[in-house]
C-alpha cells in the first residue's frame, strides 16, 4: 500500500487548503452513496441510521477532487528542487528539526536501537511529512474522501477502499468522522498515513494504552519500523553527490528505479564526488531552474523511496538527516 503514496502523500506542507468552503451537496443522491452504506452496514455490521447520518453531514470538496482530475506525471514533486526544497529544507525547518532531535533524544535512541535504523532519518521523515507534527492537514477527511470515493477521477477504486477504511479506523479508535482532519488526499497524523495503512502500522510506541497518529512519539515508532521492515541497512551509505560536464543532463534515463553499474556511468560522463562503496546506483536527477544536480543512490535511497517514490522527497529526507547528525 504504502508505494502508492507519492500519488496521495506530497507533503502536507506544500499543499494546504485555499480556505474555499465546501460546496454544499446532497451524497445521498447517488447511488453509489447508498450502496456504500448497504454495504457498510451488511458487511461491516454499521448502523444504517448511522451511516446516512454521517453521509448526509458530507460535503464535496471541489479543491480536493480538482487534484486528481488533471494530468499526473509520475515519478515526480511539485516543482522543481528549488521549489521543494524552500518549502521543506527552509532554515525555519532545519533549526526545528535540530531541537526536535534534542527533545526526543531518549525515544530517538530507543527506536534506533530497537529498529537498528539511524534516529536522524526518522527526524527526516516526519519533518518532510508534516514539518515535525506541526502540518498534519486542515481538511476535514470525510468530506476529502467521500468526495474522492464517489466522483470519477483517476484514482477512484483507490479512494473507495479508503473511506471504508476510515470508517473502520473511527470505530476502532472512538473518533467522530465529522472531526477528523488531514489531508487533502485523506492521509492523517505527523506522518501522514492513509486510514488502510494506519489500521496497518499505527503503534502504541509509547505505551500510553492508545495508537495516536498525532503522536509524535508514535510516530517515531512507526517510521522506524516501516524502514527496518523495508531493509534498511544500518551503516550503509544513503546518497552521494556525482559530478557531470554541462548544466542539462540528458545522457542517460534518470530515477530511483533506473540502476547502473559505476562503470557505465564513468562512460557517459558522471562520476561521485566522494566515495560510493556500492557497485551499482540508482541515477538521480534534481531538477533546478538553471541546471539538473546528479546524485547516486544507494540501496538505503530506495528504503526512502517505499514511503513516497519521488526523488526530490527522499532527498530532502537524507537533506534534513545530514544536517541534525
Amino acid at each position: 500500500m504504502l508505494k502508492y503514496l507519492l500519488i496521495l502523500l506530497i507533503p502536507i506542507i506544500l499543499l494546504s487548503n485555499d480556505d474555499r468552503p465546501p460546496i454544499k451537496y446532497d451524497f445521498m443522491k447517488l447511488k453509489q452513496t447508498n450502496r456504500f452504506i448497504n454495504k457498510m452496514v451488511s458487511k461491516y455490521h454499521f448502523k444504517k441510521s448511522y451511516m446516512v447520518a454521517m453521509m448526509r453531514d458530507a460535503k464535496l470538496d471541489r479543491d480536493t477532487l480538482d487534484r486528481y482530475t488533471g494530468r499526473y506525471r509520475a515519478g515526480t514533486t511539485v516543482g522543481t528542487w528549488e521549489r521543494f526544497k524552500d518549502h521543506v529544507l527552509d532554515r525555519y525547518t532545519l533549526t526545528k528539526a535540530k531541537k526536535f532531535k534534542s527533545k526526543y533524544r531518549k525515544i530517538l535512541n530507543r527506536a534506533s536501537r530497537e529498529y537498528r535504523v539511524p534516529s536522524e532519518y526518522i527526524v527526516g521523515f516526519i519533518a518532510v511529512e508534516s514539518k515535525l507534527g506541526e502540518n498534519t492537514g486542515d481538511y476535514r477527511l470525510l468530506d476529502a474522501l467521500s468526495t474522492l470515493a464517489f466522483h470519477h477521477n483517476r484514482m477512484q477504486k483507490f479512494f473507495y477502499s479508503e473511506l471504508v477504511h476510515f470508517f473502520l479506523m473511527c470505530r476502532e479508535q472512538r473518533y467522530d468522522p465529522r472531526k477528523v482532519e488531514g489531508s487533502f488526499a485523506g492521509a492523517l497524523g505527523c506522518v501522514q498515513q492513509m486510514p488502510s495503512v494506519y489500521r496497518r502500522y499505527g503503534m502504541d510506541y509509547n505505551k500510553d494504552g492508545k495508537k495516536n497518529p498525532w503522536d509524535i512519539e508514535d510516530c517515531i515508532g512507526v517510521i522506524a519500523r516501516f524502514m527496518h521492515q523495508k531493509g534498511w541497512k544500518n551503516g550503509s551509505q544513503v546518497a552521494i553527490k556525482a559530478r557531470y560536464n554541462g548544466k542539462r543532463f540528458t545522457t542517460l534515463r534518470t530515477g530511483y528505479k533506473r540502476v547502473y553499474s559505476l562503470p557505465t556511468l564513468k562512460k557517459y560522463g558522471v562520476a561521485p564526488v566522494s566515495r560510493f562503496y556500492e557497485s551499482k546506483a540508482s541515477l538521480l536527477k534534481l531538477r533546478n531552474n538553471t541546471h539538473d544536480e546528479l546524485w547516486l543512490g544507494a540501496r538505503n535511497f530506495k528504503i526512502l523511496m517505499k514511503y513516497n517514490p519521488s526523488s526530490n522527497y527522499g532527498m530532502a529526507i537524507h537533506k534534513i538527516a545530514e544536517y541534525v547528525k
